[in-house]
C-alpha cells in the first residue's frame, strides 16, 4: 500500500466510522477500486485507522472519563455485549460476509430502514434527551440493535442509532451515544485484530500506517462535530437515500 492509497482509506475511514452509512462497507469497495489486496497487511492497516477513531472518541468526550458518569458507562458496557459475545461464537463466519455483494444489498435495506424510521419518528415527543436520561432498558435494546452490523454494509453507527430512536431518544442522544459505545466495539475489534495480524506489523512500512492513523484522527474528530450540528437541523432521511443509491451503483457496478 503507498501512501496516497494510506491517505484515502484514512479519509474513509474518519468520515465513514460514525456516520450511519458503513465504515467497513466504504473500506471493502474503496479498497477494491483502489486495487488494494485483502492481504494480512492491509487488513493490519485497517486495524490502525481504527484505532485513530478510538482516539477522536476519546478527543470529543474526555469530559465523560470521570467517575462520576460511571453509570453512563455502564449502560455503555451493556450495550456492548450481545456484540461481544456474536463476535466471540461467529467471528470467522462474519469474516465471509465481507464481500461486494451483501455490503450493497445491506445499504440499500438499511437506507429504506432509515427512510421508514423517519417517516414515523416524531422527534418532539421523545422522552430521552440527553445521555445521562438513557436506562439501562434502552441500553440493552440498543445493544440487541447492535447486533444487526455483524453484517458489512448494516453500519454500526447505523443499527445503534436506529435502536436508539426506536427506544425513546432524540436523533442527537442516539448518536452520541453511539459514539461512546464505537469505544469498547473499536477497542475489542482492534484488539483481537492486532494480535491476530502481530506478525504482519513487522514486515510493514510504517509511513502509511502513519499518515492513515493522523488522517484518520482528524476527520474522525471534526466528523463528529459536524454531524451533531447537523442532526441539529436536519434528519437522517439524507443518509438513508444517500445508502440507496450507493447500493444500487454497487450493484449497477457489478452486474
Amino acid at each position: 500500500m503507498d501512501i496516497l492509497q494510506a491517505a484515502i482509506l484514512g479519509i474513509i475511514e474518519g468520515l465513514t466510522e460514525f456516520l450511519p452509512i458503513s465504515s467497513t462497507g466504504h473500506l471493502i469497495v474503496v479498497a477494491d477500486w483502489l486495487g488494494v489486496e485483502a492481504t494480512d497487511q492491509n487488513i493490519a492497516f485497517k486495524v490502525i485507522i481504527q484505532v485513530a477513531a478510538i482516539f477522536a472518541v476519546v478527543g470529543n468526550y474526555s469530559g465523560r472519563f470521570h467517575p462520576r458518569h460511571f453509570d453512563l458507562w455502564l449502560k455503555v458496557f451493556i450495550a456492548f455485549l450481545p456484540i461481544a459475545v456474536i463476535g466471540l461464537l461467529f467471528g470467522d463466519l462474519i469474516e465471509t460476509f465481507f464481500v461486494v455483494q451483501i455490503v450493497a444489498w445491506m445499504f440499500i435495506i438499511g437506507g429504506i430502514i432509515f427512510l421508514v424510521v423517519e417517516h414515523y419518528y416524531d422527534e418532539d415527543i421523545q422522552p430521552t434527551r440527553t445521555m445521562d436520561q438513557i436506562s439501562m432498558k434502552q441500553a440493552g435494546w440498543v445493544g440487541f440493535a447492535q447486533i444487526f452490523a455483524a453484517i458489512p454494509g448494516t453500519s454500526r453507527a447505523g443499527a445503534t442509532i436506529i435502536g436508539g430512536m426506536l427506544t425513546g431518544m432524540d436523533r442527537k442522544t442516539s448518536a452520541e451515544f453511539s459514539f461512546l459505545l464505537a469505544l469498547p466495539v473499536l477497542l475489542a475489534s482492534s484488539a483481537y485484530s492486532l494480535l491476530k495480524y502481530y506478525n504482519e506489523f513487522a514486515d510493514t512500512t510504517f509511513v502509511p500506517l502513519i499518515v492513515g492513523f493522523v488522517i484518520s484522527f482528524v476527520v474522525a474528530f471534526f466528523t463528529m462535530k459536524l454531524f451533531l450540528s447537523f442532526l441539529e437541523r436536519f434528519t437522517f432521511r439524507a443518509f438513508g437515500i444517500y445508502r440507496i443509491i450507493f447500493g444500487l451503483l454497487l450493484l449497477f457496478w457489478l452486474y
